[in-house]
């Protein structure tokens, strides 16, 4: 094909939009087959967080100073997981009397999300039942622990292939 040099410059606009326009339509088609997952890190949504986070911030470390939360399960299994934190003041006091509030969920998805409620009090240990979780690998345990006005959102990871490892 001879093309004069009148129309080269036309046609390779043409290809070059038409290109860009289909990886946009691309682009467009991969992002609604992997959707975004929001974080709910602080067990709310982004924009709360984003919007009290001073105040959470603070409410840990004033939390912080009165009390000490320890993770004492003995590791995450995947068909019989059993979570307990010890709760006590700066004394080694136990606290029987706190709410917590736990979600286990699998990293970047809220698919797969377990929220645990009523645990067994004794001696500050509060027991979170069993529970059997619906894959196995990584999952996130998170916590709101709640006493009087106080609280603190706690965090750590958890494995249920390597159950003696787990990370703050």
């Amino acid at each position: 094909m001879n093309l004069n040099r009148g129309i080269q410059w036309p046609v390779a606009i043409a290809i070059a939009i038409l290109g860009v326009f289909s990886l946009g339509i691309w682009t467009v088609m991969f992002a609604l087959k992997s959707p975004v997952q929001e974080s709910k890190i602080y067990m709310e949504t982004y924009q709360s967080v984003n919007k009290n986070v001073n105040d959470i911030i603070k409410a840990n470390i004033k939390f912080d100073k009165k009390y000490t939360v320890e993770y004492t399960s003995k590791g995450l299994d995947q068909n019989a997981a059993v979570v307990q934190y010890k709760l006590t003041d700066k004394k080694s006091n136990p606290i029987n009397s706190a709410k917590i509030s736990i979600v286990l969920t699998r990293p970047n998805i809220h698919t797969y999300d377990v929220k645990l409620e009523n645990p067994t009090v004794s001696d500050g240990v509060y027991t979170f039942q069993k529970v059997k979780l619906p894959k196995a690998g990584r999952w996130d345990i998170m916590a709101k622990v709640v006493v009087g006005d106080d609280y603190k959102f706690y965090n750590l990871k958890a494995d249920t292939r390597i159950k003696e490892v787990h990370e703050y």
